[in-house]
């Protein structure tokens, strides 16, 4: 079940409906609990296994850590949540890369090795909700936080539907405490709720699907040699499609929380009017990012341990980060170039730590973050390197020969909407969407609210899966 269909409305109409019952609170927490695993099991029921087993074991692995006396044994029950959690993971999303790398390193040795075919199909939302189970056992390892007493409140934060497959990754101390007591939306939440959801729809449905997506795919799935202007245009296509795609899911996910009563964290931060590199990543998908850092960057070693171990975590972080994105190599290089963005700014910082760049230097460093992340793009897009390289070689005037591919309209749109998303993201830049709407007049608001809502409803077409399912 996917945000962006009629099946979607029905069911949450149908949740917010027995939300809205006068039941007890326990009731309304097994109701939400059921629903989750309803919205779940839509994509394929079998795989509801998967995320029972992974609810149970970090549960009882964390009772088990509180009650561990000997340190020996804490260790224990944190590896075997953390290596169980892995495991689900890496078989399911990275066995057939790993056979795959396997195989091809064997014929490179002069080794013919024919494995059968590994057609595991990949549960939706297993990378964002090992995350999220691994940080309850993590966390009580660490002592960061005290186990949740109630397993129905432990269970309902992993399976919580809003952030289940595409987050936010949410972390237990953000949404286990608001079970505790009977929640329900305030008028005021239930219309920011709405607005958000259908605000994050039309980005979604309108924006990245039905005017970004196929200029891109047009490039990128297309068998011709695109030029510079081509190459271009597709590659700032995607840039727009990915976010109104990925920030799309996350503001629906964050209006319908609301709906119930519940509160998750941005997830986005208008990043595209970032500011070098760092600045980037504590404004696109924020939880990812604080995760990647309090779990795998600081017991890296972080930045207390001098340069030389801080540029190896940054640079292993960002590899597996782009990892996590998917199993292939193209991901590993978009993770890597950034890493290799982040440790080159850190190294300029240090260099050039009294400089201060006046306002229109601060435009020129952020229309220079923009093109570089627009190059990383190319790697996230690419399904293979061979196509990489041809965009790349289009971009950089390689292919100066290549014949026109993307017709004028598409051209002019993806100009249009592309260069919308990043003047709403400098002006926004230091503020937040609710200042932002509470200075505006409540008749525009509403005009804004019937347009989009307009538009979601003669674009709606096959309900395209978020781009994120696939990680």
């Amino acid at each position: 079940m996917v945000f962006n269909s009629l099946t979607f409305v029905v069911f949450f109409a149908c949740v917010l409906a027995l939300h809205s019952m006068p039941f007890g609170w326990t009731t309304k927490k097994v109701n939400l609990l059921v629903a989750s695993y309803l919205f779940y099991a839509a994509w394929n029921p079998p795989f509801v296994i998967l995320l029972w087993v992974s609810t149970v074991l970090d549960w009882y692995a964390a009772q088990k850590l509180v009650h561990a006396e000997k340190p020996s044994v804490r260790h224990f029950w944190m590896l075997l949540s953390v290596i169980a959690n892995l495991g689900m993971l890496g078989y399911f999303k990275y066995g057939a890369f790993v056979l795959a790398n396997f195989t091809a390193l064997l014929s490179s040795l002069g080794v013919a090795y024919h494995p059968p075919a590994f057609d595991v199909a990949l549960p939706v939302g297993i990378s964002f909700y090992t995350f999220a189970t691994m940080s309850y056992t993590l966390d009580v390892y660490l002592r960061r936080a005290k186990p949740a007493t109630s397993f129905l409140d432990y269970a309902l934060f992993v399976t919580f539907f809003p952030h289940l497959v595409a987050g936010p990754i949410m972390r237990p101390t953000e949404l286990v405490p608001q079970f505790a007591e009977p929640r329900r939306a305030t008028p005021d939440m239930l219309r920011f709720g709405l607005a958000l959801m259908t605000l994050g729809l039309f980005q979604k449905i309108v924006l990245a699907d039905s005017f970004l997506a196929r200029a891109a795919e047009m490039i990128y799935d297309g068998d011709k040699i695109p030029g510079a202007l081509d190459s271009w245009v597709a590659t700032i296509a995607f840039s727009g499609q990915i976010f109104c795609d990925f920030a799309g899911y996350s503001t629906t996910a964050i209006g319908a929380a609301m709906c119930l009563g519940f509160a998750m964290p941005d997830n986005f931060r208008f990043p595209y009017a970032a500011i070098g590199f760092s600045d980037f990543w504590r404004r696109w998908h924020i939880t990812l990012s604080a995760w990647l850092r309090d779990y795998l960057y600081i017991p890296l070693g972080g930045n207390r341990h001098g340069a030389a171990r801080t540029y190896a975590a940054l640079m292993t972080t960002m590899l597996l980060g782009g990892l996590w994105h998917g199993a292939s190599w193209t991901f590993v290089i978009w993770g890597g170039l950034h890493g290799l963005y982040l440790a080159v700014e850190r190294l300029l910082r240090s260099r050039f730590a009294g400089y201060r760049p006046g306002p229109s230097m601060l435009v020129v460093l952020g229309l220079m973050t923009y093109t570089l992340i627009n190059v990383t793009w190319v790697f996230f897009r690419a399904h293979t390197f061979g196509k990489a390289w041809i965009v790349l070689g289009g971009m950089f005037g390689q292919n100066a020969r290549a014949a026109p591919i993307l017709p004028t309209v598409h051209l002019v749109m993806v100009t249009m909407i592309v260069g919308g998303i990043l003047l709403a993201h400098w002006q926004m830049r230091n503020r937040t969407l609710e200042s932002a709407v509470a200075r505006v007049p409540a008749t525009v608001l509403s005009g804004a609210w019937a347009l989009m809502a307009f538009a979601i409803v003669m674009a709606q077409g096959d309900g395209h899966a978020f781009i994120y399912f696939q990680f």
